[in-house]
């Protein structure tokens, strides 16, 4: 039933109930048919019989039953009579039968002990007849009034025949008008799949949501809303690869001149120190590029925030990224750690704070003039790092974030890519960066 389509389950759940319900109608009917048919048709014995207890029986003699059939015979010339499946007969005390209705009666067997209805199967067919006896007015005979209970069932047969046999009708015309009507209804989602199988794999226009149906226009406003976030993360990853290809070009390029100078070098040793030198230098650049490139396609990947959380260990942070800093500039740095205790941020993931420190620390070391002063201040709020020494113009503080943006003047290698990993990491956690200048120090402040 579930590999069907919606529009055959539709069908054939309208079918089935339809077909339920007029079946359980019928059922119903049939009872209640049943009973008032019983009803009446007792009521009738009850006045036949009535009638024929105050006859005088003390007279009838063997000579008058043939009479009686004879007349009844020239009057039955047609054969089309409708008796009604009835008959009658009456008897003496002594259980005697002294006439019937020569047809069905005479197979009546005696009861004197009944009064009233009783059932009793009569004949060589043993049919079931419903028999009601009383006795007759002068207490010398017994009448007994009966009928086949078979013709009951089938007046009542007739009876819901009659009255279903339109409403059979009447559920065919009405189940062809639903299948007619949920084919036109299921036309707007026809409709919607038709559009998108014709689109090309590059159109995230938005589908009409005018005279959609309010129930599938929930449908519509989720694929539209779907279409919107394909079409920015195929026009983030466009940028990145465009913006990647660029960025890989010029390290590439020093690569491959520094070889070719190693290559031309011969018996020059220095120059081929030399050469060697910038090659292993453009290596690194290249490798730590990579490195940014590869972290933040991981980070871009991650639209719908951090999935599963964990406490934060900024002890093992902390240590681990001024270590770390340490070792790459080769000498001991002052990296001053304050407001530890104030320290709002406690849960996310432990390697995405690791590099978002590698990273800020990695900024103001590389960006920093001798013997400035790099500070991690923890807030209510957020944290700061902030190094002295520092000032960048109002305008280009309005592009940091931005992708291998680097304010021109730089001499210090980089990438450009070290704050928009930053910015990413942050705002997975749900913080934003803002970037200042104050008194000669710049700072990197991560709030909410």
């Amino acid at each position: 039933m579930k590999k069907l389509s919606l529009k055959i389950r539709l069908i054939i759940s309208f079918c089935a109930a339809s077909i339920a319900i007029l079946g359980g109608a019928g059922v119903l009917s049939w009872f209640e048919s049943r009973e008032q048919i019983d009803e009446f048709f007792d009521t009738y014995q009850l006045l036949l019989v009535r009638q024929l207890a105050t006859a005088d029986w003390g007279n009838i003699q063997p000579s008058t039953q043939k009479r009686v059939n004879r007349i009844v015979d020239n009057l039955d010339d047609d054969g089309e009579e409708e008796d009604e499946a009835l008959g009658f007969a009456v008897f003496d005390n002594q259980g005697k039968m002294i006439f019937h209705d020569d047809e069905n009666g005479r197979l009546f067997n005696y009861h004197p002990q009944v009064s009233g209805f009783e059932e009793q199967k009569i004949g060589a067919k043993k049919k079931l007849w419903r028999i009601v006896w009383m006795q007759s007015a002068d207490g010398r005979h017994r009448i007994a009034v009966g009928q086949e209970i078979a013709y009951r069932d089938e007046v009542a047969l007739d009876l819901i025949e009659e009255t279903l046999v339109p409403w059979l009708c009447g559920l065919g015309a009405l189940l062809l008008m639903i299948i007619l009507l949920v084919h036109m209804e299921l036309r707007p989602l026809r409709q919607i799949a038709g559009n998108i199988a014709r689109r090309s794999p590059d159109d995230f226009s938005q589908l009409a949501e005018k005279q959609v149906p309010q129930e599938i226009l929930p449908l519509t406003k989720a694929m539209n809303q779907l279409f919107g976030r394909i079409e920015q993360m195929l026009r983030r990853e466009r940028s990145f690869i465009s913006d990647s290809a660029h960025e890989l070009r010029s390290p590439l390029t020093a690569l491959k001149v520094q070889l070719e100078v190693a290559e031309m070098s011969g018996d020059d040793k220095e120059a081929l120190q030399k050469a060697l030198v910038n090659l292993r230098t453009g290596i690194e650049r290249s490798s730590r590029l990579v490195e940014q490139l590869l972290a933040l396609s991981r980070l871009d990947s991650s639209l719908r925030g951090i999935d599963t959380e964990e406490a934060l260990d900024w002890n093992t942070l902390l240590a681990n990224a001024v270590e770390e800093q340490q070792a790459a500039a080769g000498r001991a740095l002052a990296i001053e750690i304050c407001g530890r205790e104030k320290c709002s941020i406690c849960s996310g993931r432990n390697f995405l704070w690791s590099l978002l420190l590698r990273n800020l620390l990695d900024n103001a070391v590389r960006y920093s003039p001798e013997n400035s002063e790099i500070k991690i201040e923890f807030t209510t709020d957020g944290m700061i790092v902030s190094n002295s020494g520092v000032t960048l113009d109002a305008k280009h503080l309005a592009h940091l974030g931005e992708r291998f943006f680097r304010p021109a003047g730089q001499k210090a290698q980089g990438s450009g890519l070290g704050l928009s990993i930053v910015e990413k990491i942050a705002a997975l956690h749900g913080y934003y960066v803002r970037y200042e200048n104050e008194n000669g120090i710049f700072k990197v402040v991560i709030a909410r």
